[in-house]
C-alpha cells in the first residue's frame, strides 16, 4: 500500500531520552545490516544477516535511488544503533510519486513503542512517500498517526 504525507510532523514529536540522531555513512553498512535483519521477522526483509548487510550496501550504492543526505538518519542510544530511517531522493519504481521516498524505517525490537520511529519520521520536512504491507497494522497506524494517507 502506497502512503504519502505532504506536511511535516509536529516538532513536538521528539526522540526518547538518551537517543540521538546522526547521518548514516557507508562505514555503518555492517551494523546497519545487522539491525535491519534483527528488526524484521525471519524471511520478511532478508533471509540472512549477510543478505541484509548486502542489501544495505546496495542502498548506499544507489540501487533504490540516491540516498538522501538530508532526510536519512540513524538513531543511536549510547554506542548502539537502535533505529534507522533511509530515504531516497526519488524511488526508481514507475508507480511511486516524484518525491522523497522512505525505503526503510526500522527499530530494534527492544526500542519499539518508545517513540524512536515517530522521532525519525519527524525529521522529514518535505512531502514523502512509502510503501507498507496492508497487513502490517501497527506500521500503518504509526504512519497514519503522523499524517500519511493513501496515495
Amino acid at each position: 500500500m502506497l502512503l504519502v504525507r505532504s506536511d511535516r510532523v509536529s516538532t513536538a514529536d521528539s526522540l526518547p531520552a538518551g537517543v540521538v540522531l546522526r547521518t548514516p555513512t557507508r562505514a555503518d553498512t555492517t551494523e546497519l545490516g545487522r539491525l535491519y535483519f534483527e528488526s524484521y521477522e525471519p524471511g520478511v526483509a532478508c533471509a540472512s544477516e549477510a543478505e541484509a548487510i548486502d542489501d544495505i550496501g546496495a542502498t548506499f550504492d544507489g540501487a533504490y535511488g540516491p540516498l538522501s543526505a538530508d532526510w536519512s538518519w540513524l538513531a543511536v542510544a549510547g554506542d548502539r544503533l537502535v533505529g534507522a530511517l533511509l530515504v531516497v531522493e526519488r524511488a526508481p519504481w514507475p508507480d511511486t510519486p516524484a518525491c522523497p521516498f522512505i525505503i526503510e524505517l526500522f527499530v530494534a525490537p527492544a526500542h519499539r513503542r518508545l517513540g524512536v520511529a515517530r522521532g525519525l519520521l519527524a525529521t522529514v520536512g518535505t512531502e514523502v512517500a512509502l510503501r507498507v504491507a496492508e497487513g502490517n497494522v501497527s506500521a500503518r497506524r504509526l504512519y497514519e498517526s503522523v499524517g500519511f494517507q493513501p496515495g
